[in-house]
């Protein structure tokens, strides 16, 4: 290895330090599979062409050109034939085998059976004798498409670009059914999890829970998606190792980028779809219709307590008025009472005072004077109840009588009069 010469614009100093040691000349081999492709096409002189059309021969030996690989009779388009094999990466793939109807879903054994059927329609041996066009470049894209699609690490890669197998979403202003719209949509996506197994999207009738588990599961959605496949190929000269880093750094921020930007997708498609869920709505009605239904039980509760205890003010507030009402009735009362029992004890007074006028004196009316002295001493000793009873006993008394109950009412007042007792 011969190292390259120093830049003229550098300028600066040079020193060497050793000398280098002397070259060692040693055989390099492949090993493994490689070597045995390696040794294949030495000793038998073959091309890699050659190499490849002969391993796609062995691959066919044992199958029966009888039809009973029917499922791959696919017919590749025009520009897909014609396609040139060195962009063999822009293909697809899964068209070129056949299986374009099961793509990641296609397993070793049917990606090995479409393989055969390919070759055997498409060997440019058998074109050849056909009569047919030369189509060694898209039997070489056939060579690819199952070498990628049989080695599980580039096949992973291919599904993770494989945006044919991506099922798009109902656009926003259609008119559809939310579950069959969406259901391939999220199974689409789901291919790409590494959490298995996926939840399924569900009907109708699928429970709270389970509907907001499948939202939680993809709204943390760990996904295993690369875009290793849609790097640019990094020259296998390595006597430019600036230029190799660069291109290794440009794929490393174009698929850093492309996961941003994909994962940026899902989120705003599952928020897309939860807000279109006829589910999630049911689901915010009933919690709204339950809100309502607690509120209203809170306020019903609060307009109770709000009217029993405006009931109660109210009762408290007529029993005070009916209180003051019967105070009042009860004063009035009271002052009329007290005004008849006056008007009652004037009367008395006046019905003792006259007892004495009304009989003559008690035919001693030359002492007049002395009588209504005594009298009105007398009214004075009196208490209501005597004045009342004595009063009542006069009404219609004769003098002597009347003179009686006057001295016996004197006798118990235990004072002394002139005239009477």
């Amino acid at each position: 290895m011969s190292l390259s010469a120093v830049p003229a614009s550098f300028s600066g100093d040079f020193k060497a330090h050793s000398n280098y040691s002397a070259s060692v000349k040693r055989p390099i081999e492949p090993v493994g599979k490689y070597f045995l492709a390696h040794a294949t096409r030495t000793l038998r002189g073959h091309t890699w062409s050659e190499y490849e059309k002969i391993e796609a021969s062995k691959n066919v030996t044992s199958v029966d050109e009888s039809g009973e690989d029917d499922e791959f009779d696919e017919e590749q388009d025009e520009d897909l034939l014609e396609h040139d094999p060195r962009d063999w990466k822009t293909c697809d793939l899964y068209a070129v085998m056949g299986l374009s109807k099961l793509r990641y879903r296609a397993t070793e054994d049917q990606i090995r059976r479409a393989h055969r059927k390919q070759v055997l329609k498409h060997h440019p041996d058998k074109k050849g004798a056909a009569g047919g066009l030369d189509q060694d470049g898209f039997f070489k894209i056939i060579q690819k498409a199952y070498e990628t699609l049989m080695d599980p690490s580039k096949r992973k890669q291919y599904d993770s670009v494989d945006f044919h197998a991506d099922v798009e979403p109902p656009a926003a202003k259609d008119t559809y059914d939310f579950f069959e719209a969406w259901g391939p949509v999220f199974a689409s996506e789901g291919r790409f999890s590494t959490k298995q197994p996926v939840p399924e999207l569900g009907n109708a009738d699928s429970t709270r829970a389970e509907v907001e588990s499948f939202y939680k599961f993809f709204t943390n959605f760990d996904s295993w998606r690369t875009f290793e496949f849609l790097d640019e190929d990094v020259p296998d000269d390595t006597a430019n190792r600036d230029h190799k880093r660069y291109i290794e750094k440009k794929n490393n921020n174009a698929r850093k980028k492309r996961k941003t930007e994909d994962n940026r997708r899902l989120a705003e498609l599952v928020k897309r779809a939860n807000a279109e869920d006829p589910r999630i709505k049911k689901f915010k009605e009933e919690e709204k219709a339950e809100k309502a239904k607690k509120k209203w039980e809170r306020e019903a509760g609060a307009r109770k307590a709000a009217e029993e205890a405006k009931a109660k003010a109210e009762a408290e507030a007529k029993a005070k008025e009916e209180a003051e009402a019967k105070a009042k009735l009860d004063k009035e009362s009271s002052k009329k009472a007290k005004e008849a029992a006056k008007n009652a004890k004037k009367k008395n007074k006046r019905a003792v005072r006259s007892s004495a006028k009304d009989t003559g004196y008690f035919g001693a009316e030359d002492k007049a004077t002395a009588i209504d002295a005594d009298l009105e001493l007398l009214l004075e000793s009196f208490d209501d109840v005597t004045l009342s009873d004595v009063a009542g006993k006069l009404n219609g008394a004769d003098a002597a009588s009347a003179k009686s109950i006057l001295d016996e009412a004197a006798q118990k007042t235990g004072k002394t009069y002139k005239f009477f007792g």
